[in-house]
């Protein structure tokens, strides 16, 4: 059996529990040739036609220096970037249970939607009368939004989810301003996604923190001690970054709204709930979702995301301009009218091609299957959960939603910590779960298996994590020593980010 991701792993019938193991040298064999430039002057991959006009010759004081671009054949550059793409672990070669990050497969449907020529060849000047069908996609994808958040009003413009949360805040400081006092402070949970607190500050609040609960959830009693008249509201991750529901939402937005504040939701983990809780329903008066997340987008790599903002009808008044509006004559069109609305936050309208991924996505699942992608990410995460209690430490043994997060505590006495096991994963074919966050968990191993993962690969992972424990007890250093089948090496984290080697 081969395992993706560079390492051929085996599982003996007899012993499937204690035997899987990385095995031989894995990956692709490189020569040193290989990696040399391999530029040669002449050589090309493409041909172009004789030409029939006269060659002009570009005056040399326009050119300032020579693209010193490679010459190369087709069959070398096809091999170069496939070569690149082997190198890289994605969720279409492996699991990817990367926690509170949402890394699962998407339908290539939806890429196939996203890529049609009506749409990108669409230029984002073009006026409403050549541009019908992309209004009326934003217009719909808005109406299906508020179908599944419970949200009357919409803005699709955020580029990303913490683009949202800087939209929410701004909503939320622009509603206090409307009614004749700014509040100056918001209620951060410890259990929040780490930009909550930096989209509190850009917008001129200052950050109060509340912790959780022995249980991982929000007291009522704690938000009443520090709801006060200069507190604007708060911030809440639901479900949060301990993958655990907070079920005193409503009492909690009760206590908010008494005193004058708002009550903003953190969408992100939106794929845990939908279909099945619609956030207005809980108090919440504006939130974000990521499409790039919950309704099929593939994340990471920084590429393009989509957070739109949910509000509530008092509160729309304030979305960013342009809005998409359907006129008497059933024809879509932007709307610029909007006395109080903060303004414009992205050229043109956002990542149009997110939203038609998003689009695609929820009419091909429909009302059902968005509640099963819910309901299955659950459950893969709860079986997570109690398939590797015992072998890694479960700081909190509660029901969990999407994710489940665990710590190193087990293997800490060993000299075997989180990042280790995380590292030699990589051996047995799995990427990395998120480490070392949230923060609420010392050493945290946070991993969610999203609704796409199958019980055999969810087994495979959990006999992964117990084949690293008892490489923890019977030879530690060979996970020091991790990954040591991957492309590169084990890196100084700190000096890759700070100072990263793009060329190999």
């Amino acid at each position: 059996m081969h395992w993706p991701g560079g390492a051929d792993m085996v599982r003996n019938n007899n012993t499937a529990r204690d035997s899987i193991q990385p095995q031989g040298t894995g990956g692709l064999i490189f020569r040193e040739k290989e990696l040399r430039e391999k530029s040669n002057p002449g050589r090309s991959a493409f041909s172009i036609p004789a030409g029939d006009v006269p060659v002009e010759v570009m005056d040399p004081d326009l050119i300032r220096e020579s693209a010193d671009l490679p010459e190369l054949s087709e069959l070398e550059i096809v091999r170069h970037y496939t070569r690149l793409s082997q190198w890289n672990f994605g969720v279409d070669s492996g699991m990817y249970p990367l926690g509170s990050c949402t890394m699962k497969y998407n339908p290539k449907i939806n890429e196939e939607q996203a890529a049609r020529r009506e749409f990108t060849s669409a230029h984002p000047l073009a006026g409403a009368a050549v541009t019908q069908g992309a209004l009326q996609l934003m217009y719909e994808l808005e109406q299906q939004l508020a179908a599944i958040t419970g949200f009357p009003a919409h803005t699709l413009q955020p580029a990303a989810g913490a683009h949202g949360e800087f939209t929410g805040m701004l909503i939320l400081r622009a509603w206090h301003r409307s009614q004749g006092k700014q509040r100056s402070r918001v209620i951060v949970p410890d259990t929040a996604h780490g930009t909550n607190p930096a989209s509190v500050a850009l917008c001129g609040f200052e950050t109060v923190t509340i912790k959780s609960g022995q249980d991982g959830i929000l007291n009522p009693e704690e938000v009443a001690a520090v709801m006060d008249e200069e507190t604007a509201g708060i911030m809440v991750t639901n479900p949060n970054t301990l993958g655990l529901f907070e079920r005193n939402i409503r009492k909690i937005a009760d206590i908010v709204h008494e005193r004058g504040g708002l009550v903003y939701g953190d969408g992100a983990n939106m794929n845990a709930i939908m279909g099945i809780v619609k956030p207005a329903e809980l108090g919440i008066d504006i939130m974000h979702l990521n499409l790039h997340k919950t309704f099929s987008t593939p994340h990471g790599g920084g590429g393009p995301g989509a957070g739109p903002v949910c509000v509530t009808e008092a509160l729309s008044p304030f979305l960013p301009v342009p809005v998409v509006v359907k006129n008497e004559d059933s024809k879509y069109a932007f709307c610029y009218d909007r006395p109080d609305s903060i303004g414009r936050l992205h050229t043109f309208y956002g990542h149009f091609a997110v939203m038609i991924r998003a689009y695609a996505y929820i009419l091909s699942m429909g009302a059902e299957g968005l509640k099963k992608v819910s309901q299955y990410a659950v459950l893969n995460a709860n079986y997570l959960k109690e398939s590797l209690k015992g072998i890694l430490n479960l700081p909190y043994d509660h029901r969990c939603m999407h994710e489940c997060v665990f710590n190193d505590k087990n293997q800490k006495s060993r000299g075997v910590t989180t990042m280790d096991i995380a590292k030699r994963l990589l051996d047995y074919g799995f990427h990395p779960p998120t480490v070392y966050f949230p923060l609420v968990v010392d050493s945290a191993f946070m991993i969610e298996p999203t609704e796409t993962e199958s019980k055999e690969n969810l087994d495979m992972f959990v006999e992964a994590v117990r084949a690293i424990d008892r490489e923890s007890l019977e030879d530690p250093a060979v996970i020091h020593n991790a990954p040591v089948l991957a492309k590169v090496r084990r890196l100084d984290e700190v000096q890759a980010a700070r100072k990263p080697q793009l060329r190999g």
